[in-house]
């Protein structure tokens, strides 16, 4: 057995990057070409495969320790054939910027690692011609650094303002690496990257081959001066990690961060992209799959969807502060509701300078002794009369999407913070009641919320919910959808602005509204009416009398 040092490859000018993940651990057994390590600048993210098959004998580097350009990370042991085999390839490789080493251990430039002489030439792949379009988008990546490519198969894909367009191989190679990343603009003739290709000039032994006798993308022949393939990390930030027969997670940067900011194990993921490629959507799909399961099933995996498994304590002193049980069903319920359901929100405001005059004078006389009236009974009336007026507010979608379930009752939640969390009491029979009652109603369900006292039933049933944060403050707010319910109203903290009236401003009593909803089931025009409704409810109390 002798032994192969892996070192950092050429990071393109980069001096420094991070090392964010060690792919494989000491003893090991892994092929050639299988990532090892993937570093990360401030820019892109590259993985670093190995040069030939082997056992990882040492590591020695950790995640988040700061590599060089030929910094050793792994030392692999290989059988002796390997080893003649990486000598012989080695010995035709230009000997400079190589670090000398024993007989028995060499250094081995990872990307670049068994090049031999009259092999595959590099061809930069270009742009094609794009009918005359400029500036045209990449919007995908569709084959992975390292990829063996079938000739006319597709590469990436772009796109203008008219059409999308694939951009296909040359030839059949491998890829060695992109110059382009997603959301980059490019043009006709631009290098998007580097294929190596085993043309008739190669393999014939009559004849010499060299770059520009292979043609690129757009039939033009290729420069001899090709980008090297650690060059990719300055440009791409797409580029994936190859599928290897120990399961290596075959995914990009992009989806790898966007799997750390979930908390979820990529490697219980399945990929549905070329190859098996795990891409977001997948990602996506994992976490509402989980969140779909029963409590009792999907509850362990939940905590690693919202919270975080970093070890906070290498920073400085911690304390671990247990959630009560209400906060915790209420993270389950607002990650569920906020992942599955696509909510857009319409903000409003209501003149109530008569309301809270009237409020304040007349109706405050006319008041039974002990009962007092608050701005939200208006509002809880309001709601009731704009949910009759537009019942698409008082539903429900069924489970497959198919059907809208309207309600033909109206039972409104109302928000009520307690020292254990957020509870959500719902009022019963809401078109029976008046002012009044919705005055007596929601202090007495606030009360028994914050005394522990709501029965069972007191959360239930709710098809449409209030969220006051008016004697608070705030100017506008986004409150999530409660699933099932398809829509629920914000409230904020009133405030008196100068109007203009046509003639002059005025100052005016103006309460702003927030109404989330389901997209799915309503859309904007009509969140709009229904929001412009209920100010003109709450601007003039009489029209709460038609």
């Amino acid at each position: 057995m002798s032994q192969t040092q892996v070192t950092v490859p050429d990071l393109g000018g980069i001096d420094e990057v991070e090392v964010i993940e060690i792919s494989i651990k000491v003893g090991d057994t892994i092929e050639a070409e299988q990532e090892i390590i993937v570093l990360e600048s401030d820019k892109a993210t590259m993985e670093v495969p190995a040069p030939m098959a082997g056992k990882v004998a040492e590591i020695l580097v950790s995640v988040g320790d700061k590599v060089s350009s030929g910094t050793l990370v792994v030392t692999l042991e290989s059988n002796s054939e390997q080893a003649s085999e990486s000598t012989e390839e080695s010995s035709n490789e230009e000997p400079e910027d190589k670090v000398a080493s024993p007989e028995t251990s060499k250094v081995i430039d990872a990307p670049t690692a068994g090049a031999k002489n009259n092999e595959p030439i590099n061809v930069e792949i270009k742009v094609p011609d794009l009918g005359g379009a400029g500036d045209v988008e990449v919007i995908e990546l569709s084959a992975s650094i390292g990829d063996n490519i079938d000739a006319e198969e597709s590469l990436l894909v772009l796109e203008s303002d008219k059409a999308t367009m694939e951009v296909p191989a040359p030839d059949s190679g491998q890829l060695v690496s992109f110059a382009v990343k997603v959301g980059d603009k490019v043009n006709e003739g631009d290098v998007i990257g580097v294929m190596s290709i085993v043309s008739a000039a190669t393999t014939s032994a009559d004849s010499a081959s060299t770059p520009t006798q292979t043609a690129a993308l757009e039939g033009s022949a290729s420069e001899p001066n090709v980008k090297e393939p650690a060059q990719a990390m300055k440009a791409s930030s797409e580029s994936v990690a190859e599928v290897a027969s120990t399961g290596s997670v075959h995914a990009g940067p992009a989806v790898r961060q966007l799997a750390r900011e979930m908390g979820v194990d990529l490697t219980q993921v399945s990929g549905t992209g070329p190859r098996n490629r795990i891409v977001k959507e997948d990602v996506q799909g994992f976490v509402k799959t989980k969140l779909k399961q029963p409590v009792n099933q999907g509850a362990g995996l939940l905590a690693g969807v919202i919270g975080s498994s970093e070890d906070f304590s290498r920073f400085g002193p911690i304390e671990h502060v247990p959630l009560n049980k209400i906060k915790q069903v209420t993270a389950k319920n607002m990650v569920q509701s906020w992942s599955t359901i696509p909510q857009v929100t319409q903000f409003d405001e209501a003149d109530i300078t008569d309301l809270e005059g009237y409020r304040k004078g007349q109706m405050a006389a006319m008041l039974p002794e002990g009962v007092k009236v608050s701005p939200l009974a208006f509002v809880l009336k309001a709601c009731v009369l704009a949910l009759q007026k537009f019942p698409n507010f008082n539903a429900s979608l069924n489970l497959d999407g198919t059907q809208l379930i309207t309600k033909q009752y109206y039972n409104l939640g109302i928000a009520v913070e307690t020292p254990d969390g957020l509870l959500v009491p719902v009022i019963k029979g809401a078109d029976k009641k008046s002012l009044i009652d919705f005055a007596k109603d929601s202090a007495e369900l606030a009360g028994k919320a914050r005394d522990k006292k709501l029965p069972m039933d007191g959360m239930m049933g709710g098809t449409f919910t209030i969220s006051s944060l008016g004697g608070i403050g705030g100017t506008a707010f986004t409150p999530i959808v409660s699933a099932p319910q398809v829509a629920i109203l914000g409230v904020s903290k009133a405030a008196t602005k100068p109007v203009w009236d046509g003639e002059a401003f005025k100052p005016r009593l103006m309460l702003p509204i927030s109404l989330s909803y389901d997209h799915r089931v309503i859309d904007g025009a009509e969140a709009a009416r229904f929001a412009r409704y209920i100010c003109l409810l709450l601007g003039d109390t009489r029209h709460m009398l038609l």
